[in-house]
């Protein structure tokens, strides 16, 4: 029986990922040439040290002036993000967690104050009983610590938890951590090679929290 539920943070609760990746292809085009998807996908919901400038210059086989280009994304990106709200469906999510009784946590990849610092601007901070991210363990996803750890702060097994994810390393992530995950892509990730989790979505505005506890409720996917 599900009695928590663990998010993920970029990319699931607040899609600063698809707006990475179309700064950076404005930036590759302006260059020539293009990112593809697939090696940024790689990319999402875990830390490998990939630089996508040291990429372009791969690419070009050529230097190009990384200061300035890291100051033009940051502007545009940070434009762009200025008007970006929560992903739909995501605070009907948490407020029917907490009318339910059940515990709301988060396990992000990405630091501590990137994350609560948009949580606050997004005014969904006060719902989370548990935040945990890249600065409370060695590993982030798709090592299961972050997901192990948040389980731990909630007081729950984790076989009482529900993950929701938008990216295969976190999927796997949950699923290494013996967790039940319903994976909910944004326009990056949708074309990504998932692993089995219990159930997907497009939108959380698709269906309830509470159509989504019954549906997991009543199956078994191997964990």
């Amino acid at each position: 029986m599900i009695k928590g539920i663990i998010f993920d943070f970029d990319g699931l609760i607040f899609d600063t990922e698809t707006h990475q990746f179309t700064v950076y292809q404005e930036i590759f085009a302006e260059h020539g040439t293009e990112l593809p998807i697939a090696r940024w996908q790689q990319e999402i919901g875990t830390h490998s040290g990939f630089s996508a400038l040291d990429y372009l210059e791969e690419l070009l086989e050529r230097k190009v002036e990384q200061d300035v280009l890291r100051e033009q994304f940051s502007k545009k990106y940070h434009a762009k993000m200025a008007e970006e709200k929560a992903r739909a469906g995501v605070e009907d999510y948490l407020k029917a967690a907490k009318e339910q009784g059940l515990k709301i946590g988060l396990a992000s990849s990405s630091n501590f104050q990137w994350v609560t610092s948009n949580l606050k601007k997004l005014g969904l901070y006060e719902y989370f009983e548990c935040i945990k991210t890249s600065d409370d363990v060695e590993n982030v996803k798709p090592d299961p610590a972050l997901y192990l750890l948040a389980a731990e702060c909630l007081g729950l097994s984790t076989e009482e938890c529900l993950v929701f994810e938008d990216s295969a390393n976190g999927a796997l992530a949950a699923k290494r951590a013996g967790m039940n995950c319903v994976i909910v892509p944004n326009p990056v990730t949708h074309t990504m090679d998932f692993c089995h989790v219990e159930h997907r979505l497009d939108s959380m505005a698709d269906m309830t929290l509470n159509e989504v506890l019954n549906y997991v409720n009543n199956i078994k996917v191997p964990k």
